[in-house]
């Protein structure tokens, strides 16, 4: 069964805890066509308002996982539905650590050629018997991107992994997911430079606080100019709670 879709703002999202979307993933890799799986958060969701080629590959997504604590909040105060967060930074590591029982094939693409490789080596070791069956790093040009999709499709995987960032990574699916063998596509961020060590999540009383975004903020200043976005995500979602605008 399809997960709930809901629209927050106009933007939609899925309804679904970490065993909803593992469970979809599960359906969507013994489908029959290529899918999508895809972050949302409140920076996207203000995005994708002003994007309507964002808007539209959204709504064409397989499953919009709820990764921003906003769009949970949100969600339950508009009456739309209930879910819990559902971070890419943990739905990737839990796909791989299911993979070897079932036999997923993975082929991991996006990040610098170190710490694209280091990921490779330390999911191999910490998920024996994974079959990543092929990496590539995100420093490829345009040119050379027919040359990847035929060996992403030589490679038989199932799952593609991309880490290019947003909106670079949502880019390129649109584009290239046609031309794709593979049944589903995430977008993982800066995933890759978390397992490789190169860049460290938040604190456990953090993320449990649901105040991740804040530890990002605090530790990379340079992400304020993003983070403009959650006080109009507030502003909007109050002007609907109050039935200020439709």
């Amino acid at each position: 069964m399809k997960p709930k879709r809901i629209e927050l703002l106009g933007v939609p999202a899925d309804c679904v805890n970490m065993d909803q979307a593992l469970e979809a993933v599960d359906n969507m890799i013994n489908g029959n066509r290529a899918e999508t799986v895809i972050a949302v958060n409140p920076e996207k969701i203000i995005k994708a308002q002003n994007d309507p080629a964002l808007l539209d590959f959204l709504q064409r997504a397989g499953l919009l996982i709820p990764d921003g604590i906003g769009v949970i909040l949100a969600s339950r105060m508009l009456g739309l539905g209930v879910m819990e967060r559902v971070p890419g930074s943990e739905l990737m590591p839990a796909i791989c650590e299911r993979a070897p029982k079932s036999g997923y094939k993975l082929f991991l693409f996006g990040a610098s050629p170190e710490v694209n490789q280091k990921t490779v080596e330390v999911l191999r070791e910490r998920y024996p018997g994974i079959q990543i069956v092929g990496n590539q790093h995100g420093y490829i040009d345009d040119e050379d991107m027919p040359q990847l999709v035929q060996r992403i499709n030589d490679s038989q995987a199932q799952l593609l992994l991309i880490a290019l960032g947003s909106p670079k990574q949502e880019l390129w699916m649109d584009k290239y997911l046609p031309q794709l063998n593979v049944k589903v596509c995430q977008g993982v961020g800066g995933t890759f430079d978390v397992i490789a060590g190169r860049v460290k999540r938040a604190p456990l009383l953090f993320r449990k606080a649901h105040l991740e975004w804040f530890y990002r903020l605090a530790s990379q200043p340079k992400r304020l100019l993003r983070q403009t976005a959650l006080p109009k995500f507030v502003f909007q979602v109050l002007l609907k709670r109050l039935n200020l605008v439709n």
